[in-house]
């Protein structure tokens, strides 16, 4: 059957749309294709841009902080130095004197139960693999005269323990570094062992006179 319109005469058998070939239909399936992947990576990058992300990935980690095949739970903030003064940790486990351990010769000192990876082994089962780490850092400070000046201090760092560390007995705030001063006291976990933080220039009978158990 015919119709005219205009000048123009149209069959409705014959105006029919021909099947695409089957080149179009791949080319357009892969247009769509990858404007589909173009919307979903702008997608992904605003989550990205709103949500920001700057801690490090599993691998990443493990590419940047390994030692001795395991992954270390902390990394050296940038201002670490190694200490002039000579800190040492004065031990008492049940009124007892134990060894004397010099934490002066390296800019940070791993504790914990992994005595693989560990330079303070503390064997207690209430400790975690890697419980804490005492680190020496290059901070500013006033002097009395109002000067600014900088000077290397020791910081704790509890690493997300399972039973806690104590400064003076009061449990510290995993994951944040907390400045130590001289005659603090430490204990690790459920640990009966303390220690006591003294250095070098400390006076011979500090322990004597300010030192007491509870």
């Amino acid at each position: 059957m015919e119709h005219e319109r205009g000048d123009r005469k149209y069959d409705r058998n014959s105006y029919k749309k021909e099947p695409l070939s089957l080149e179009r239909t791949k080319w357009d399936s892969g247009n769509e294709a990858q404007e589909y992947e173009r919307k979903n990576d702008k997608k992904k990058a605003a989550k990205e841009k709103e949500k920001p992300n700057f801690a490090l990935s599993g691998k990443l980690a493990e590419e940047t902080n390994t030692f001795r095949g395991v992954v270390i739970r902390y990394s050296e903030p940038p201002e670490a130095r190694i200490p002039k003064k000579r800190w040492r940790f004065y031990v008492f486990k049940d009124n007892e004197n134990m060894p004397t351990l010099y934490m002066h010769r390296q800019i940070a000192y791993l504790i914990g139960r992994d005595r693989k990876v560990c330079d303070l082994a503390v064997d207690h089962p209430s400790c975690s693999k890697q419980h804490a780490a005492l680190h020496y850092r290059l901070v500013p400070y006033e002097k009395a005269d109002g000067r600014r000046a900088r000077a290397v201090r020791p910081y704790i760092i509890d690493l997300g323990s399972s039973n806690e560390t104590f400064v003076n007995n009061k449990p510290i705030e995993p994951q944040r570094y907390v400045e130590l001063r001289e005659k603090d006291v430490l204990k690790f976990g459920l640990s009966s062992r303390e220690y006591v933080l003294l250095h070098d220039e400390s006076k011979d009978d500090i322990l004597d006179d300010d030192y007491q158990e509870d």
